[in-house]
């Protein structure tokens, strides 16, 4: 069975726009702030599908374009600017910043009210200690949306996560943790990293590098999302995993494109929208 990310979105969105509607009632505009340094083409394709998303539902996407050489101090300025304007409900940085920025000083910057795709101490303290409060990184959420929508209860299952990074790998496992799963976490210096997944009910794929999964990771009954996307020599886009191996072996897989990345940016708007509702309360 194919996960479709479109199906899972479109849903989403419907339940984003009711509640934008709501606050457009109430005099209150969910405002997004994206905040790009350079012309990437990764972030570019990000930004394009951000304001797709937040005019669907009823968000208000202001893009803050820097040029590749601006300081650190000329950022750090405009998200303090960000920070304190009040139309401003959440910012979207998007990352890696150029190498003579240091990442993990603007992410201190950002405040974590606004903080909408999970990237401050303060969001992801948030989601390791499952209070609710800030939100997860919208790509790992995706991943819990998929299973939501296609009423897959994850309670007492065996899950592995491929990659601990902090955008995807490891609050991914505390989100399926919280969802009480019994999660292996799993990384570069994993041993008989294929024993291991074949234990996994659920397999999440984080690893960053095209098809480093493939079928003697699969087995019957899996259910499988694959978050990576990435661009082949023949030009089509393709995960982290080996799809065509694993699709007829698992239970379940999410396509590549249309699955993870699809809901992604459906999860940032929703995000905005409670922000939106959160600061006005």
């Amino acid at each position: 069975m194919l996960l479709e990310g479109k199906r899972v979105a479109q849903a989403l969105d419907e339940a984003t726009a009711r509640q934008c509607g709501e606050l457009h009632e109430k005099g209150i505009k969910p405002c997004l702030a994206i905040l790009r340094i350079g012309e990437r083409a990764d972030d570019l394709s990000y930004e394009r599908g951000a304001l797709k998303r937040c005019q669907k539902v009823g968000i208000e996407p202001r893009v803050y374009a820097l040029p590749q050489d601006t300081g650190e101090k000329q950022l750090l300025e405009l998200v303090e600017s960000l920070n304190r304007d009040e139309t401003i409900h959440g910012v979207l940085m998007l990352r890696p910043f150029p190498a003579h920025i240091r990442d993990e000083a603007v992410r201190a910057a950002l405040d974590p009210a606004k903080d909408v795709d999970g990237i401050t101490d303060g969001s992801l303290a948030g989601v390791f200690a499952g209070t609710g409060r800030g939100f997860a990184p919208c790509t790992a959420e995706a991943c819990i949306r998929i299973l939501e929508h296609y009423h897959i209860d994850p309670a007492g299952r065996r899950a592995v996560v491929v990659g601990r990074s902090l955008v995807v790998g490891r609050p991914a496992a505390m989100l399926l943790l919280h969802k009480n799963v019994t999660v292996t976490l799993c990384h570069a210096k994993t041993q008989n990293l294929p024993q291991v997944c074949h234990q996994a009910e659920i397999l999440v794929v984080a690893v960053g590098k095209m098809g480093a999964v493939g079928a003697e990771c699969a087995a019957p009954g899996q259910i499988v999302l694959d978050v990576g996307i990435h661009m082949g020599e023949d030009g089509k886009l393709r995960g982290d995993t080996d799809f065509a191996a694993m699709e007829p072996v698992v239970e379940a897989i999410t396509p590549v494109p249309g699955g993870v990345g699809a809901v992604t940016t459906s999860v940032l708007a929703e995000h905005v929208a409670r922000a939106a509702a959160r600061q006005c309360q």
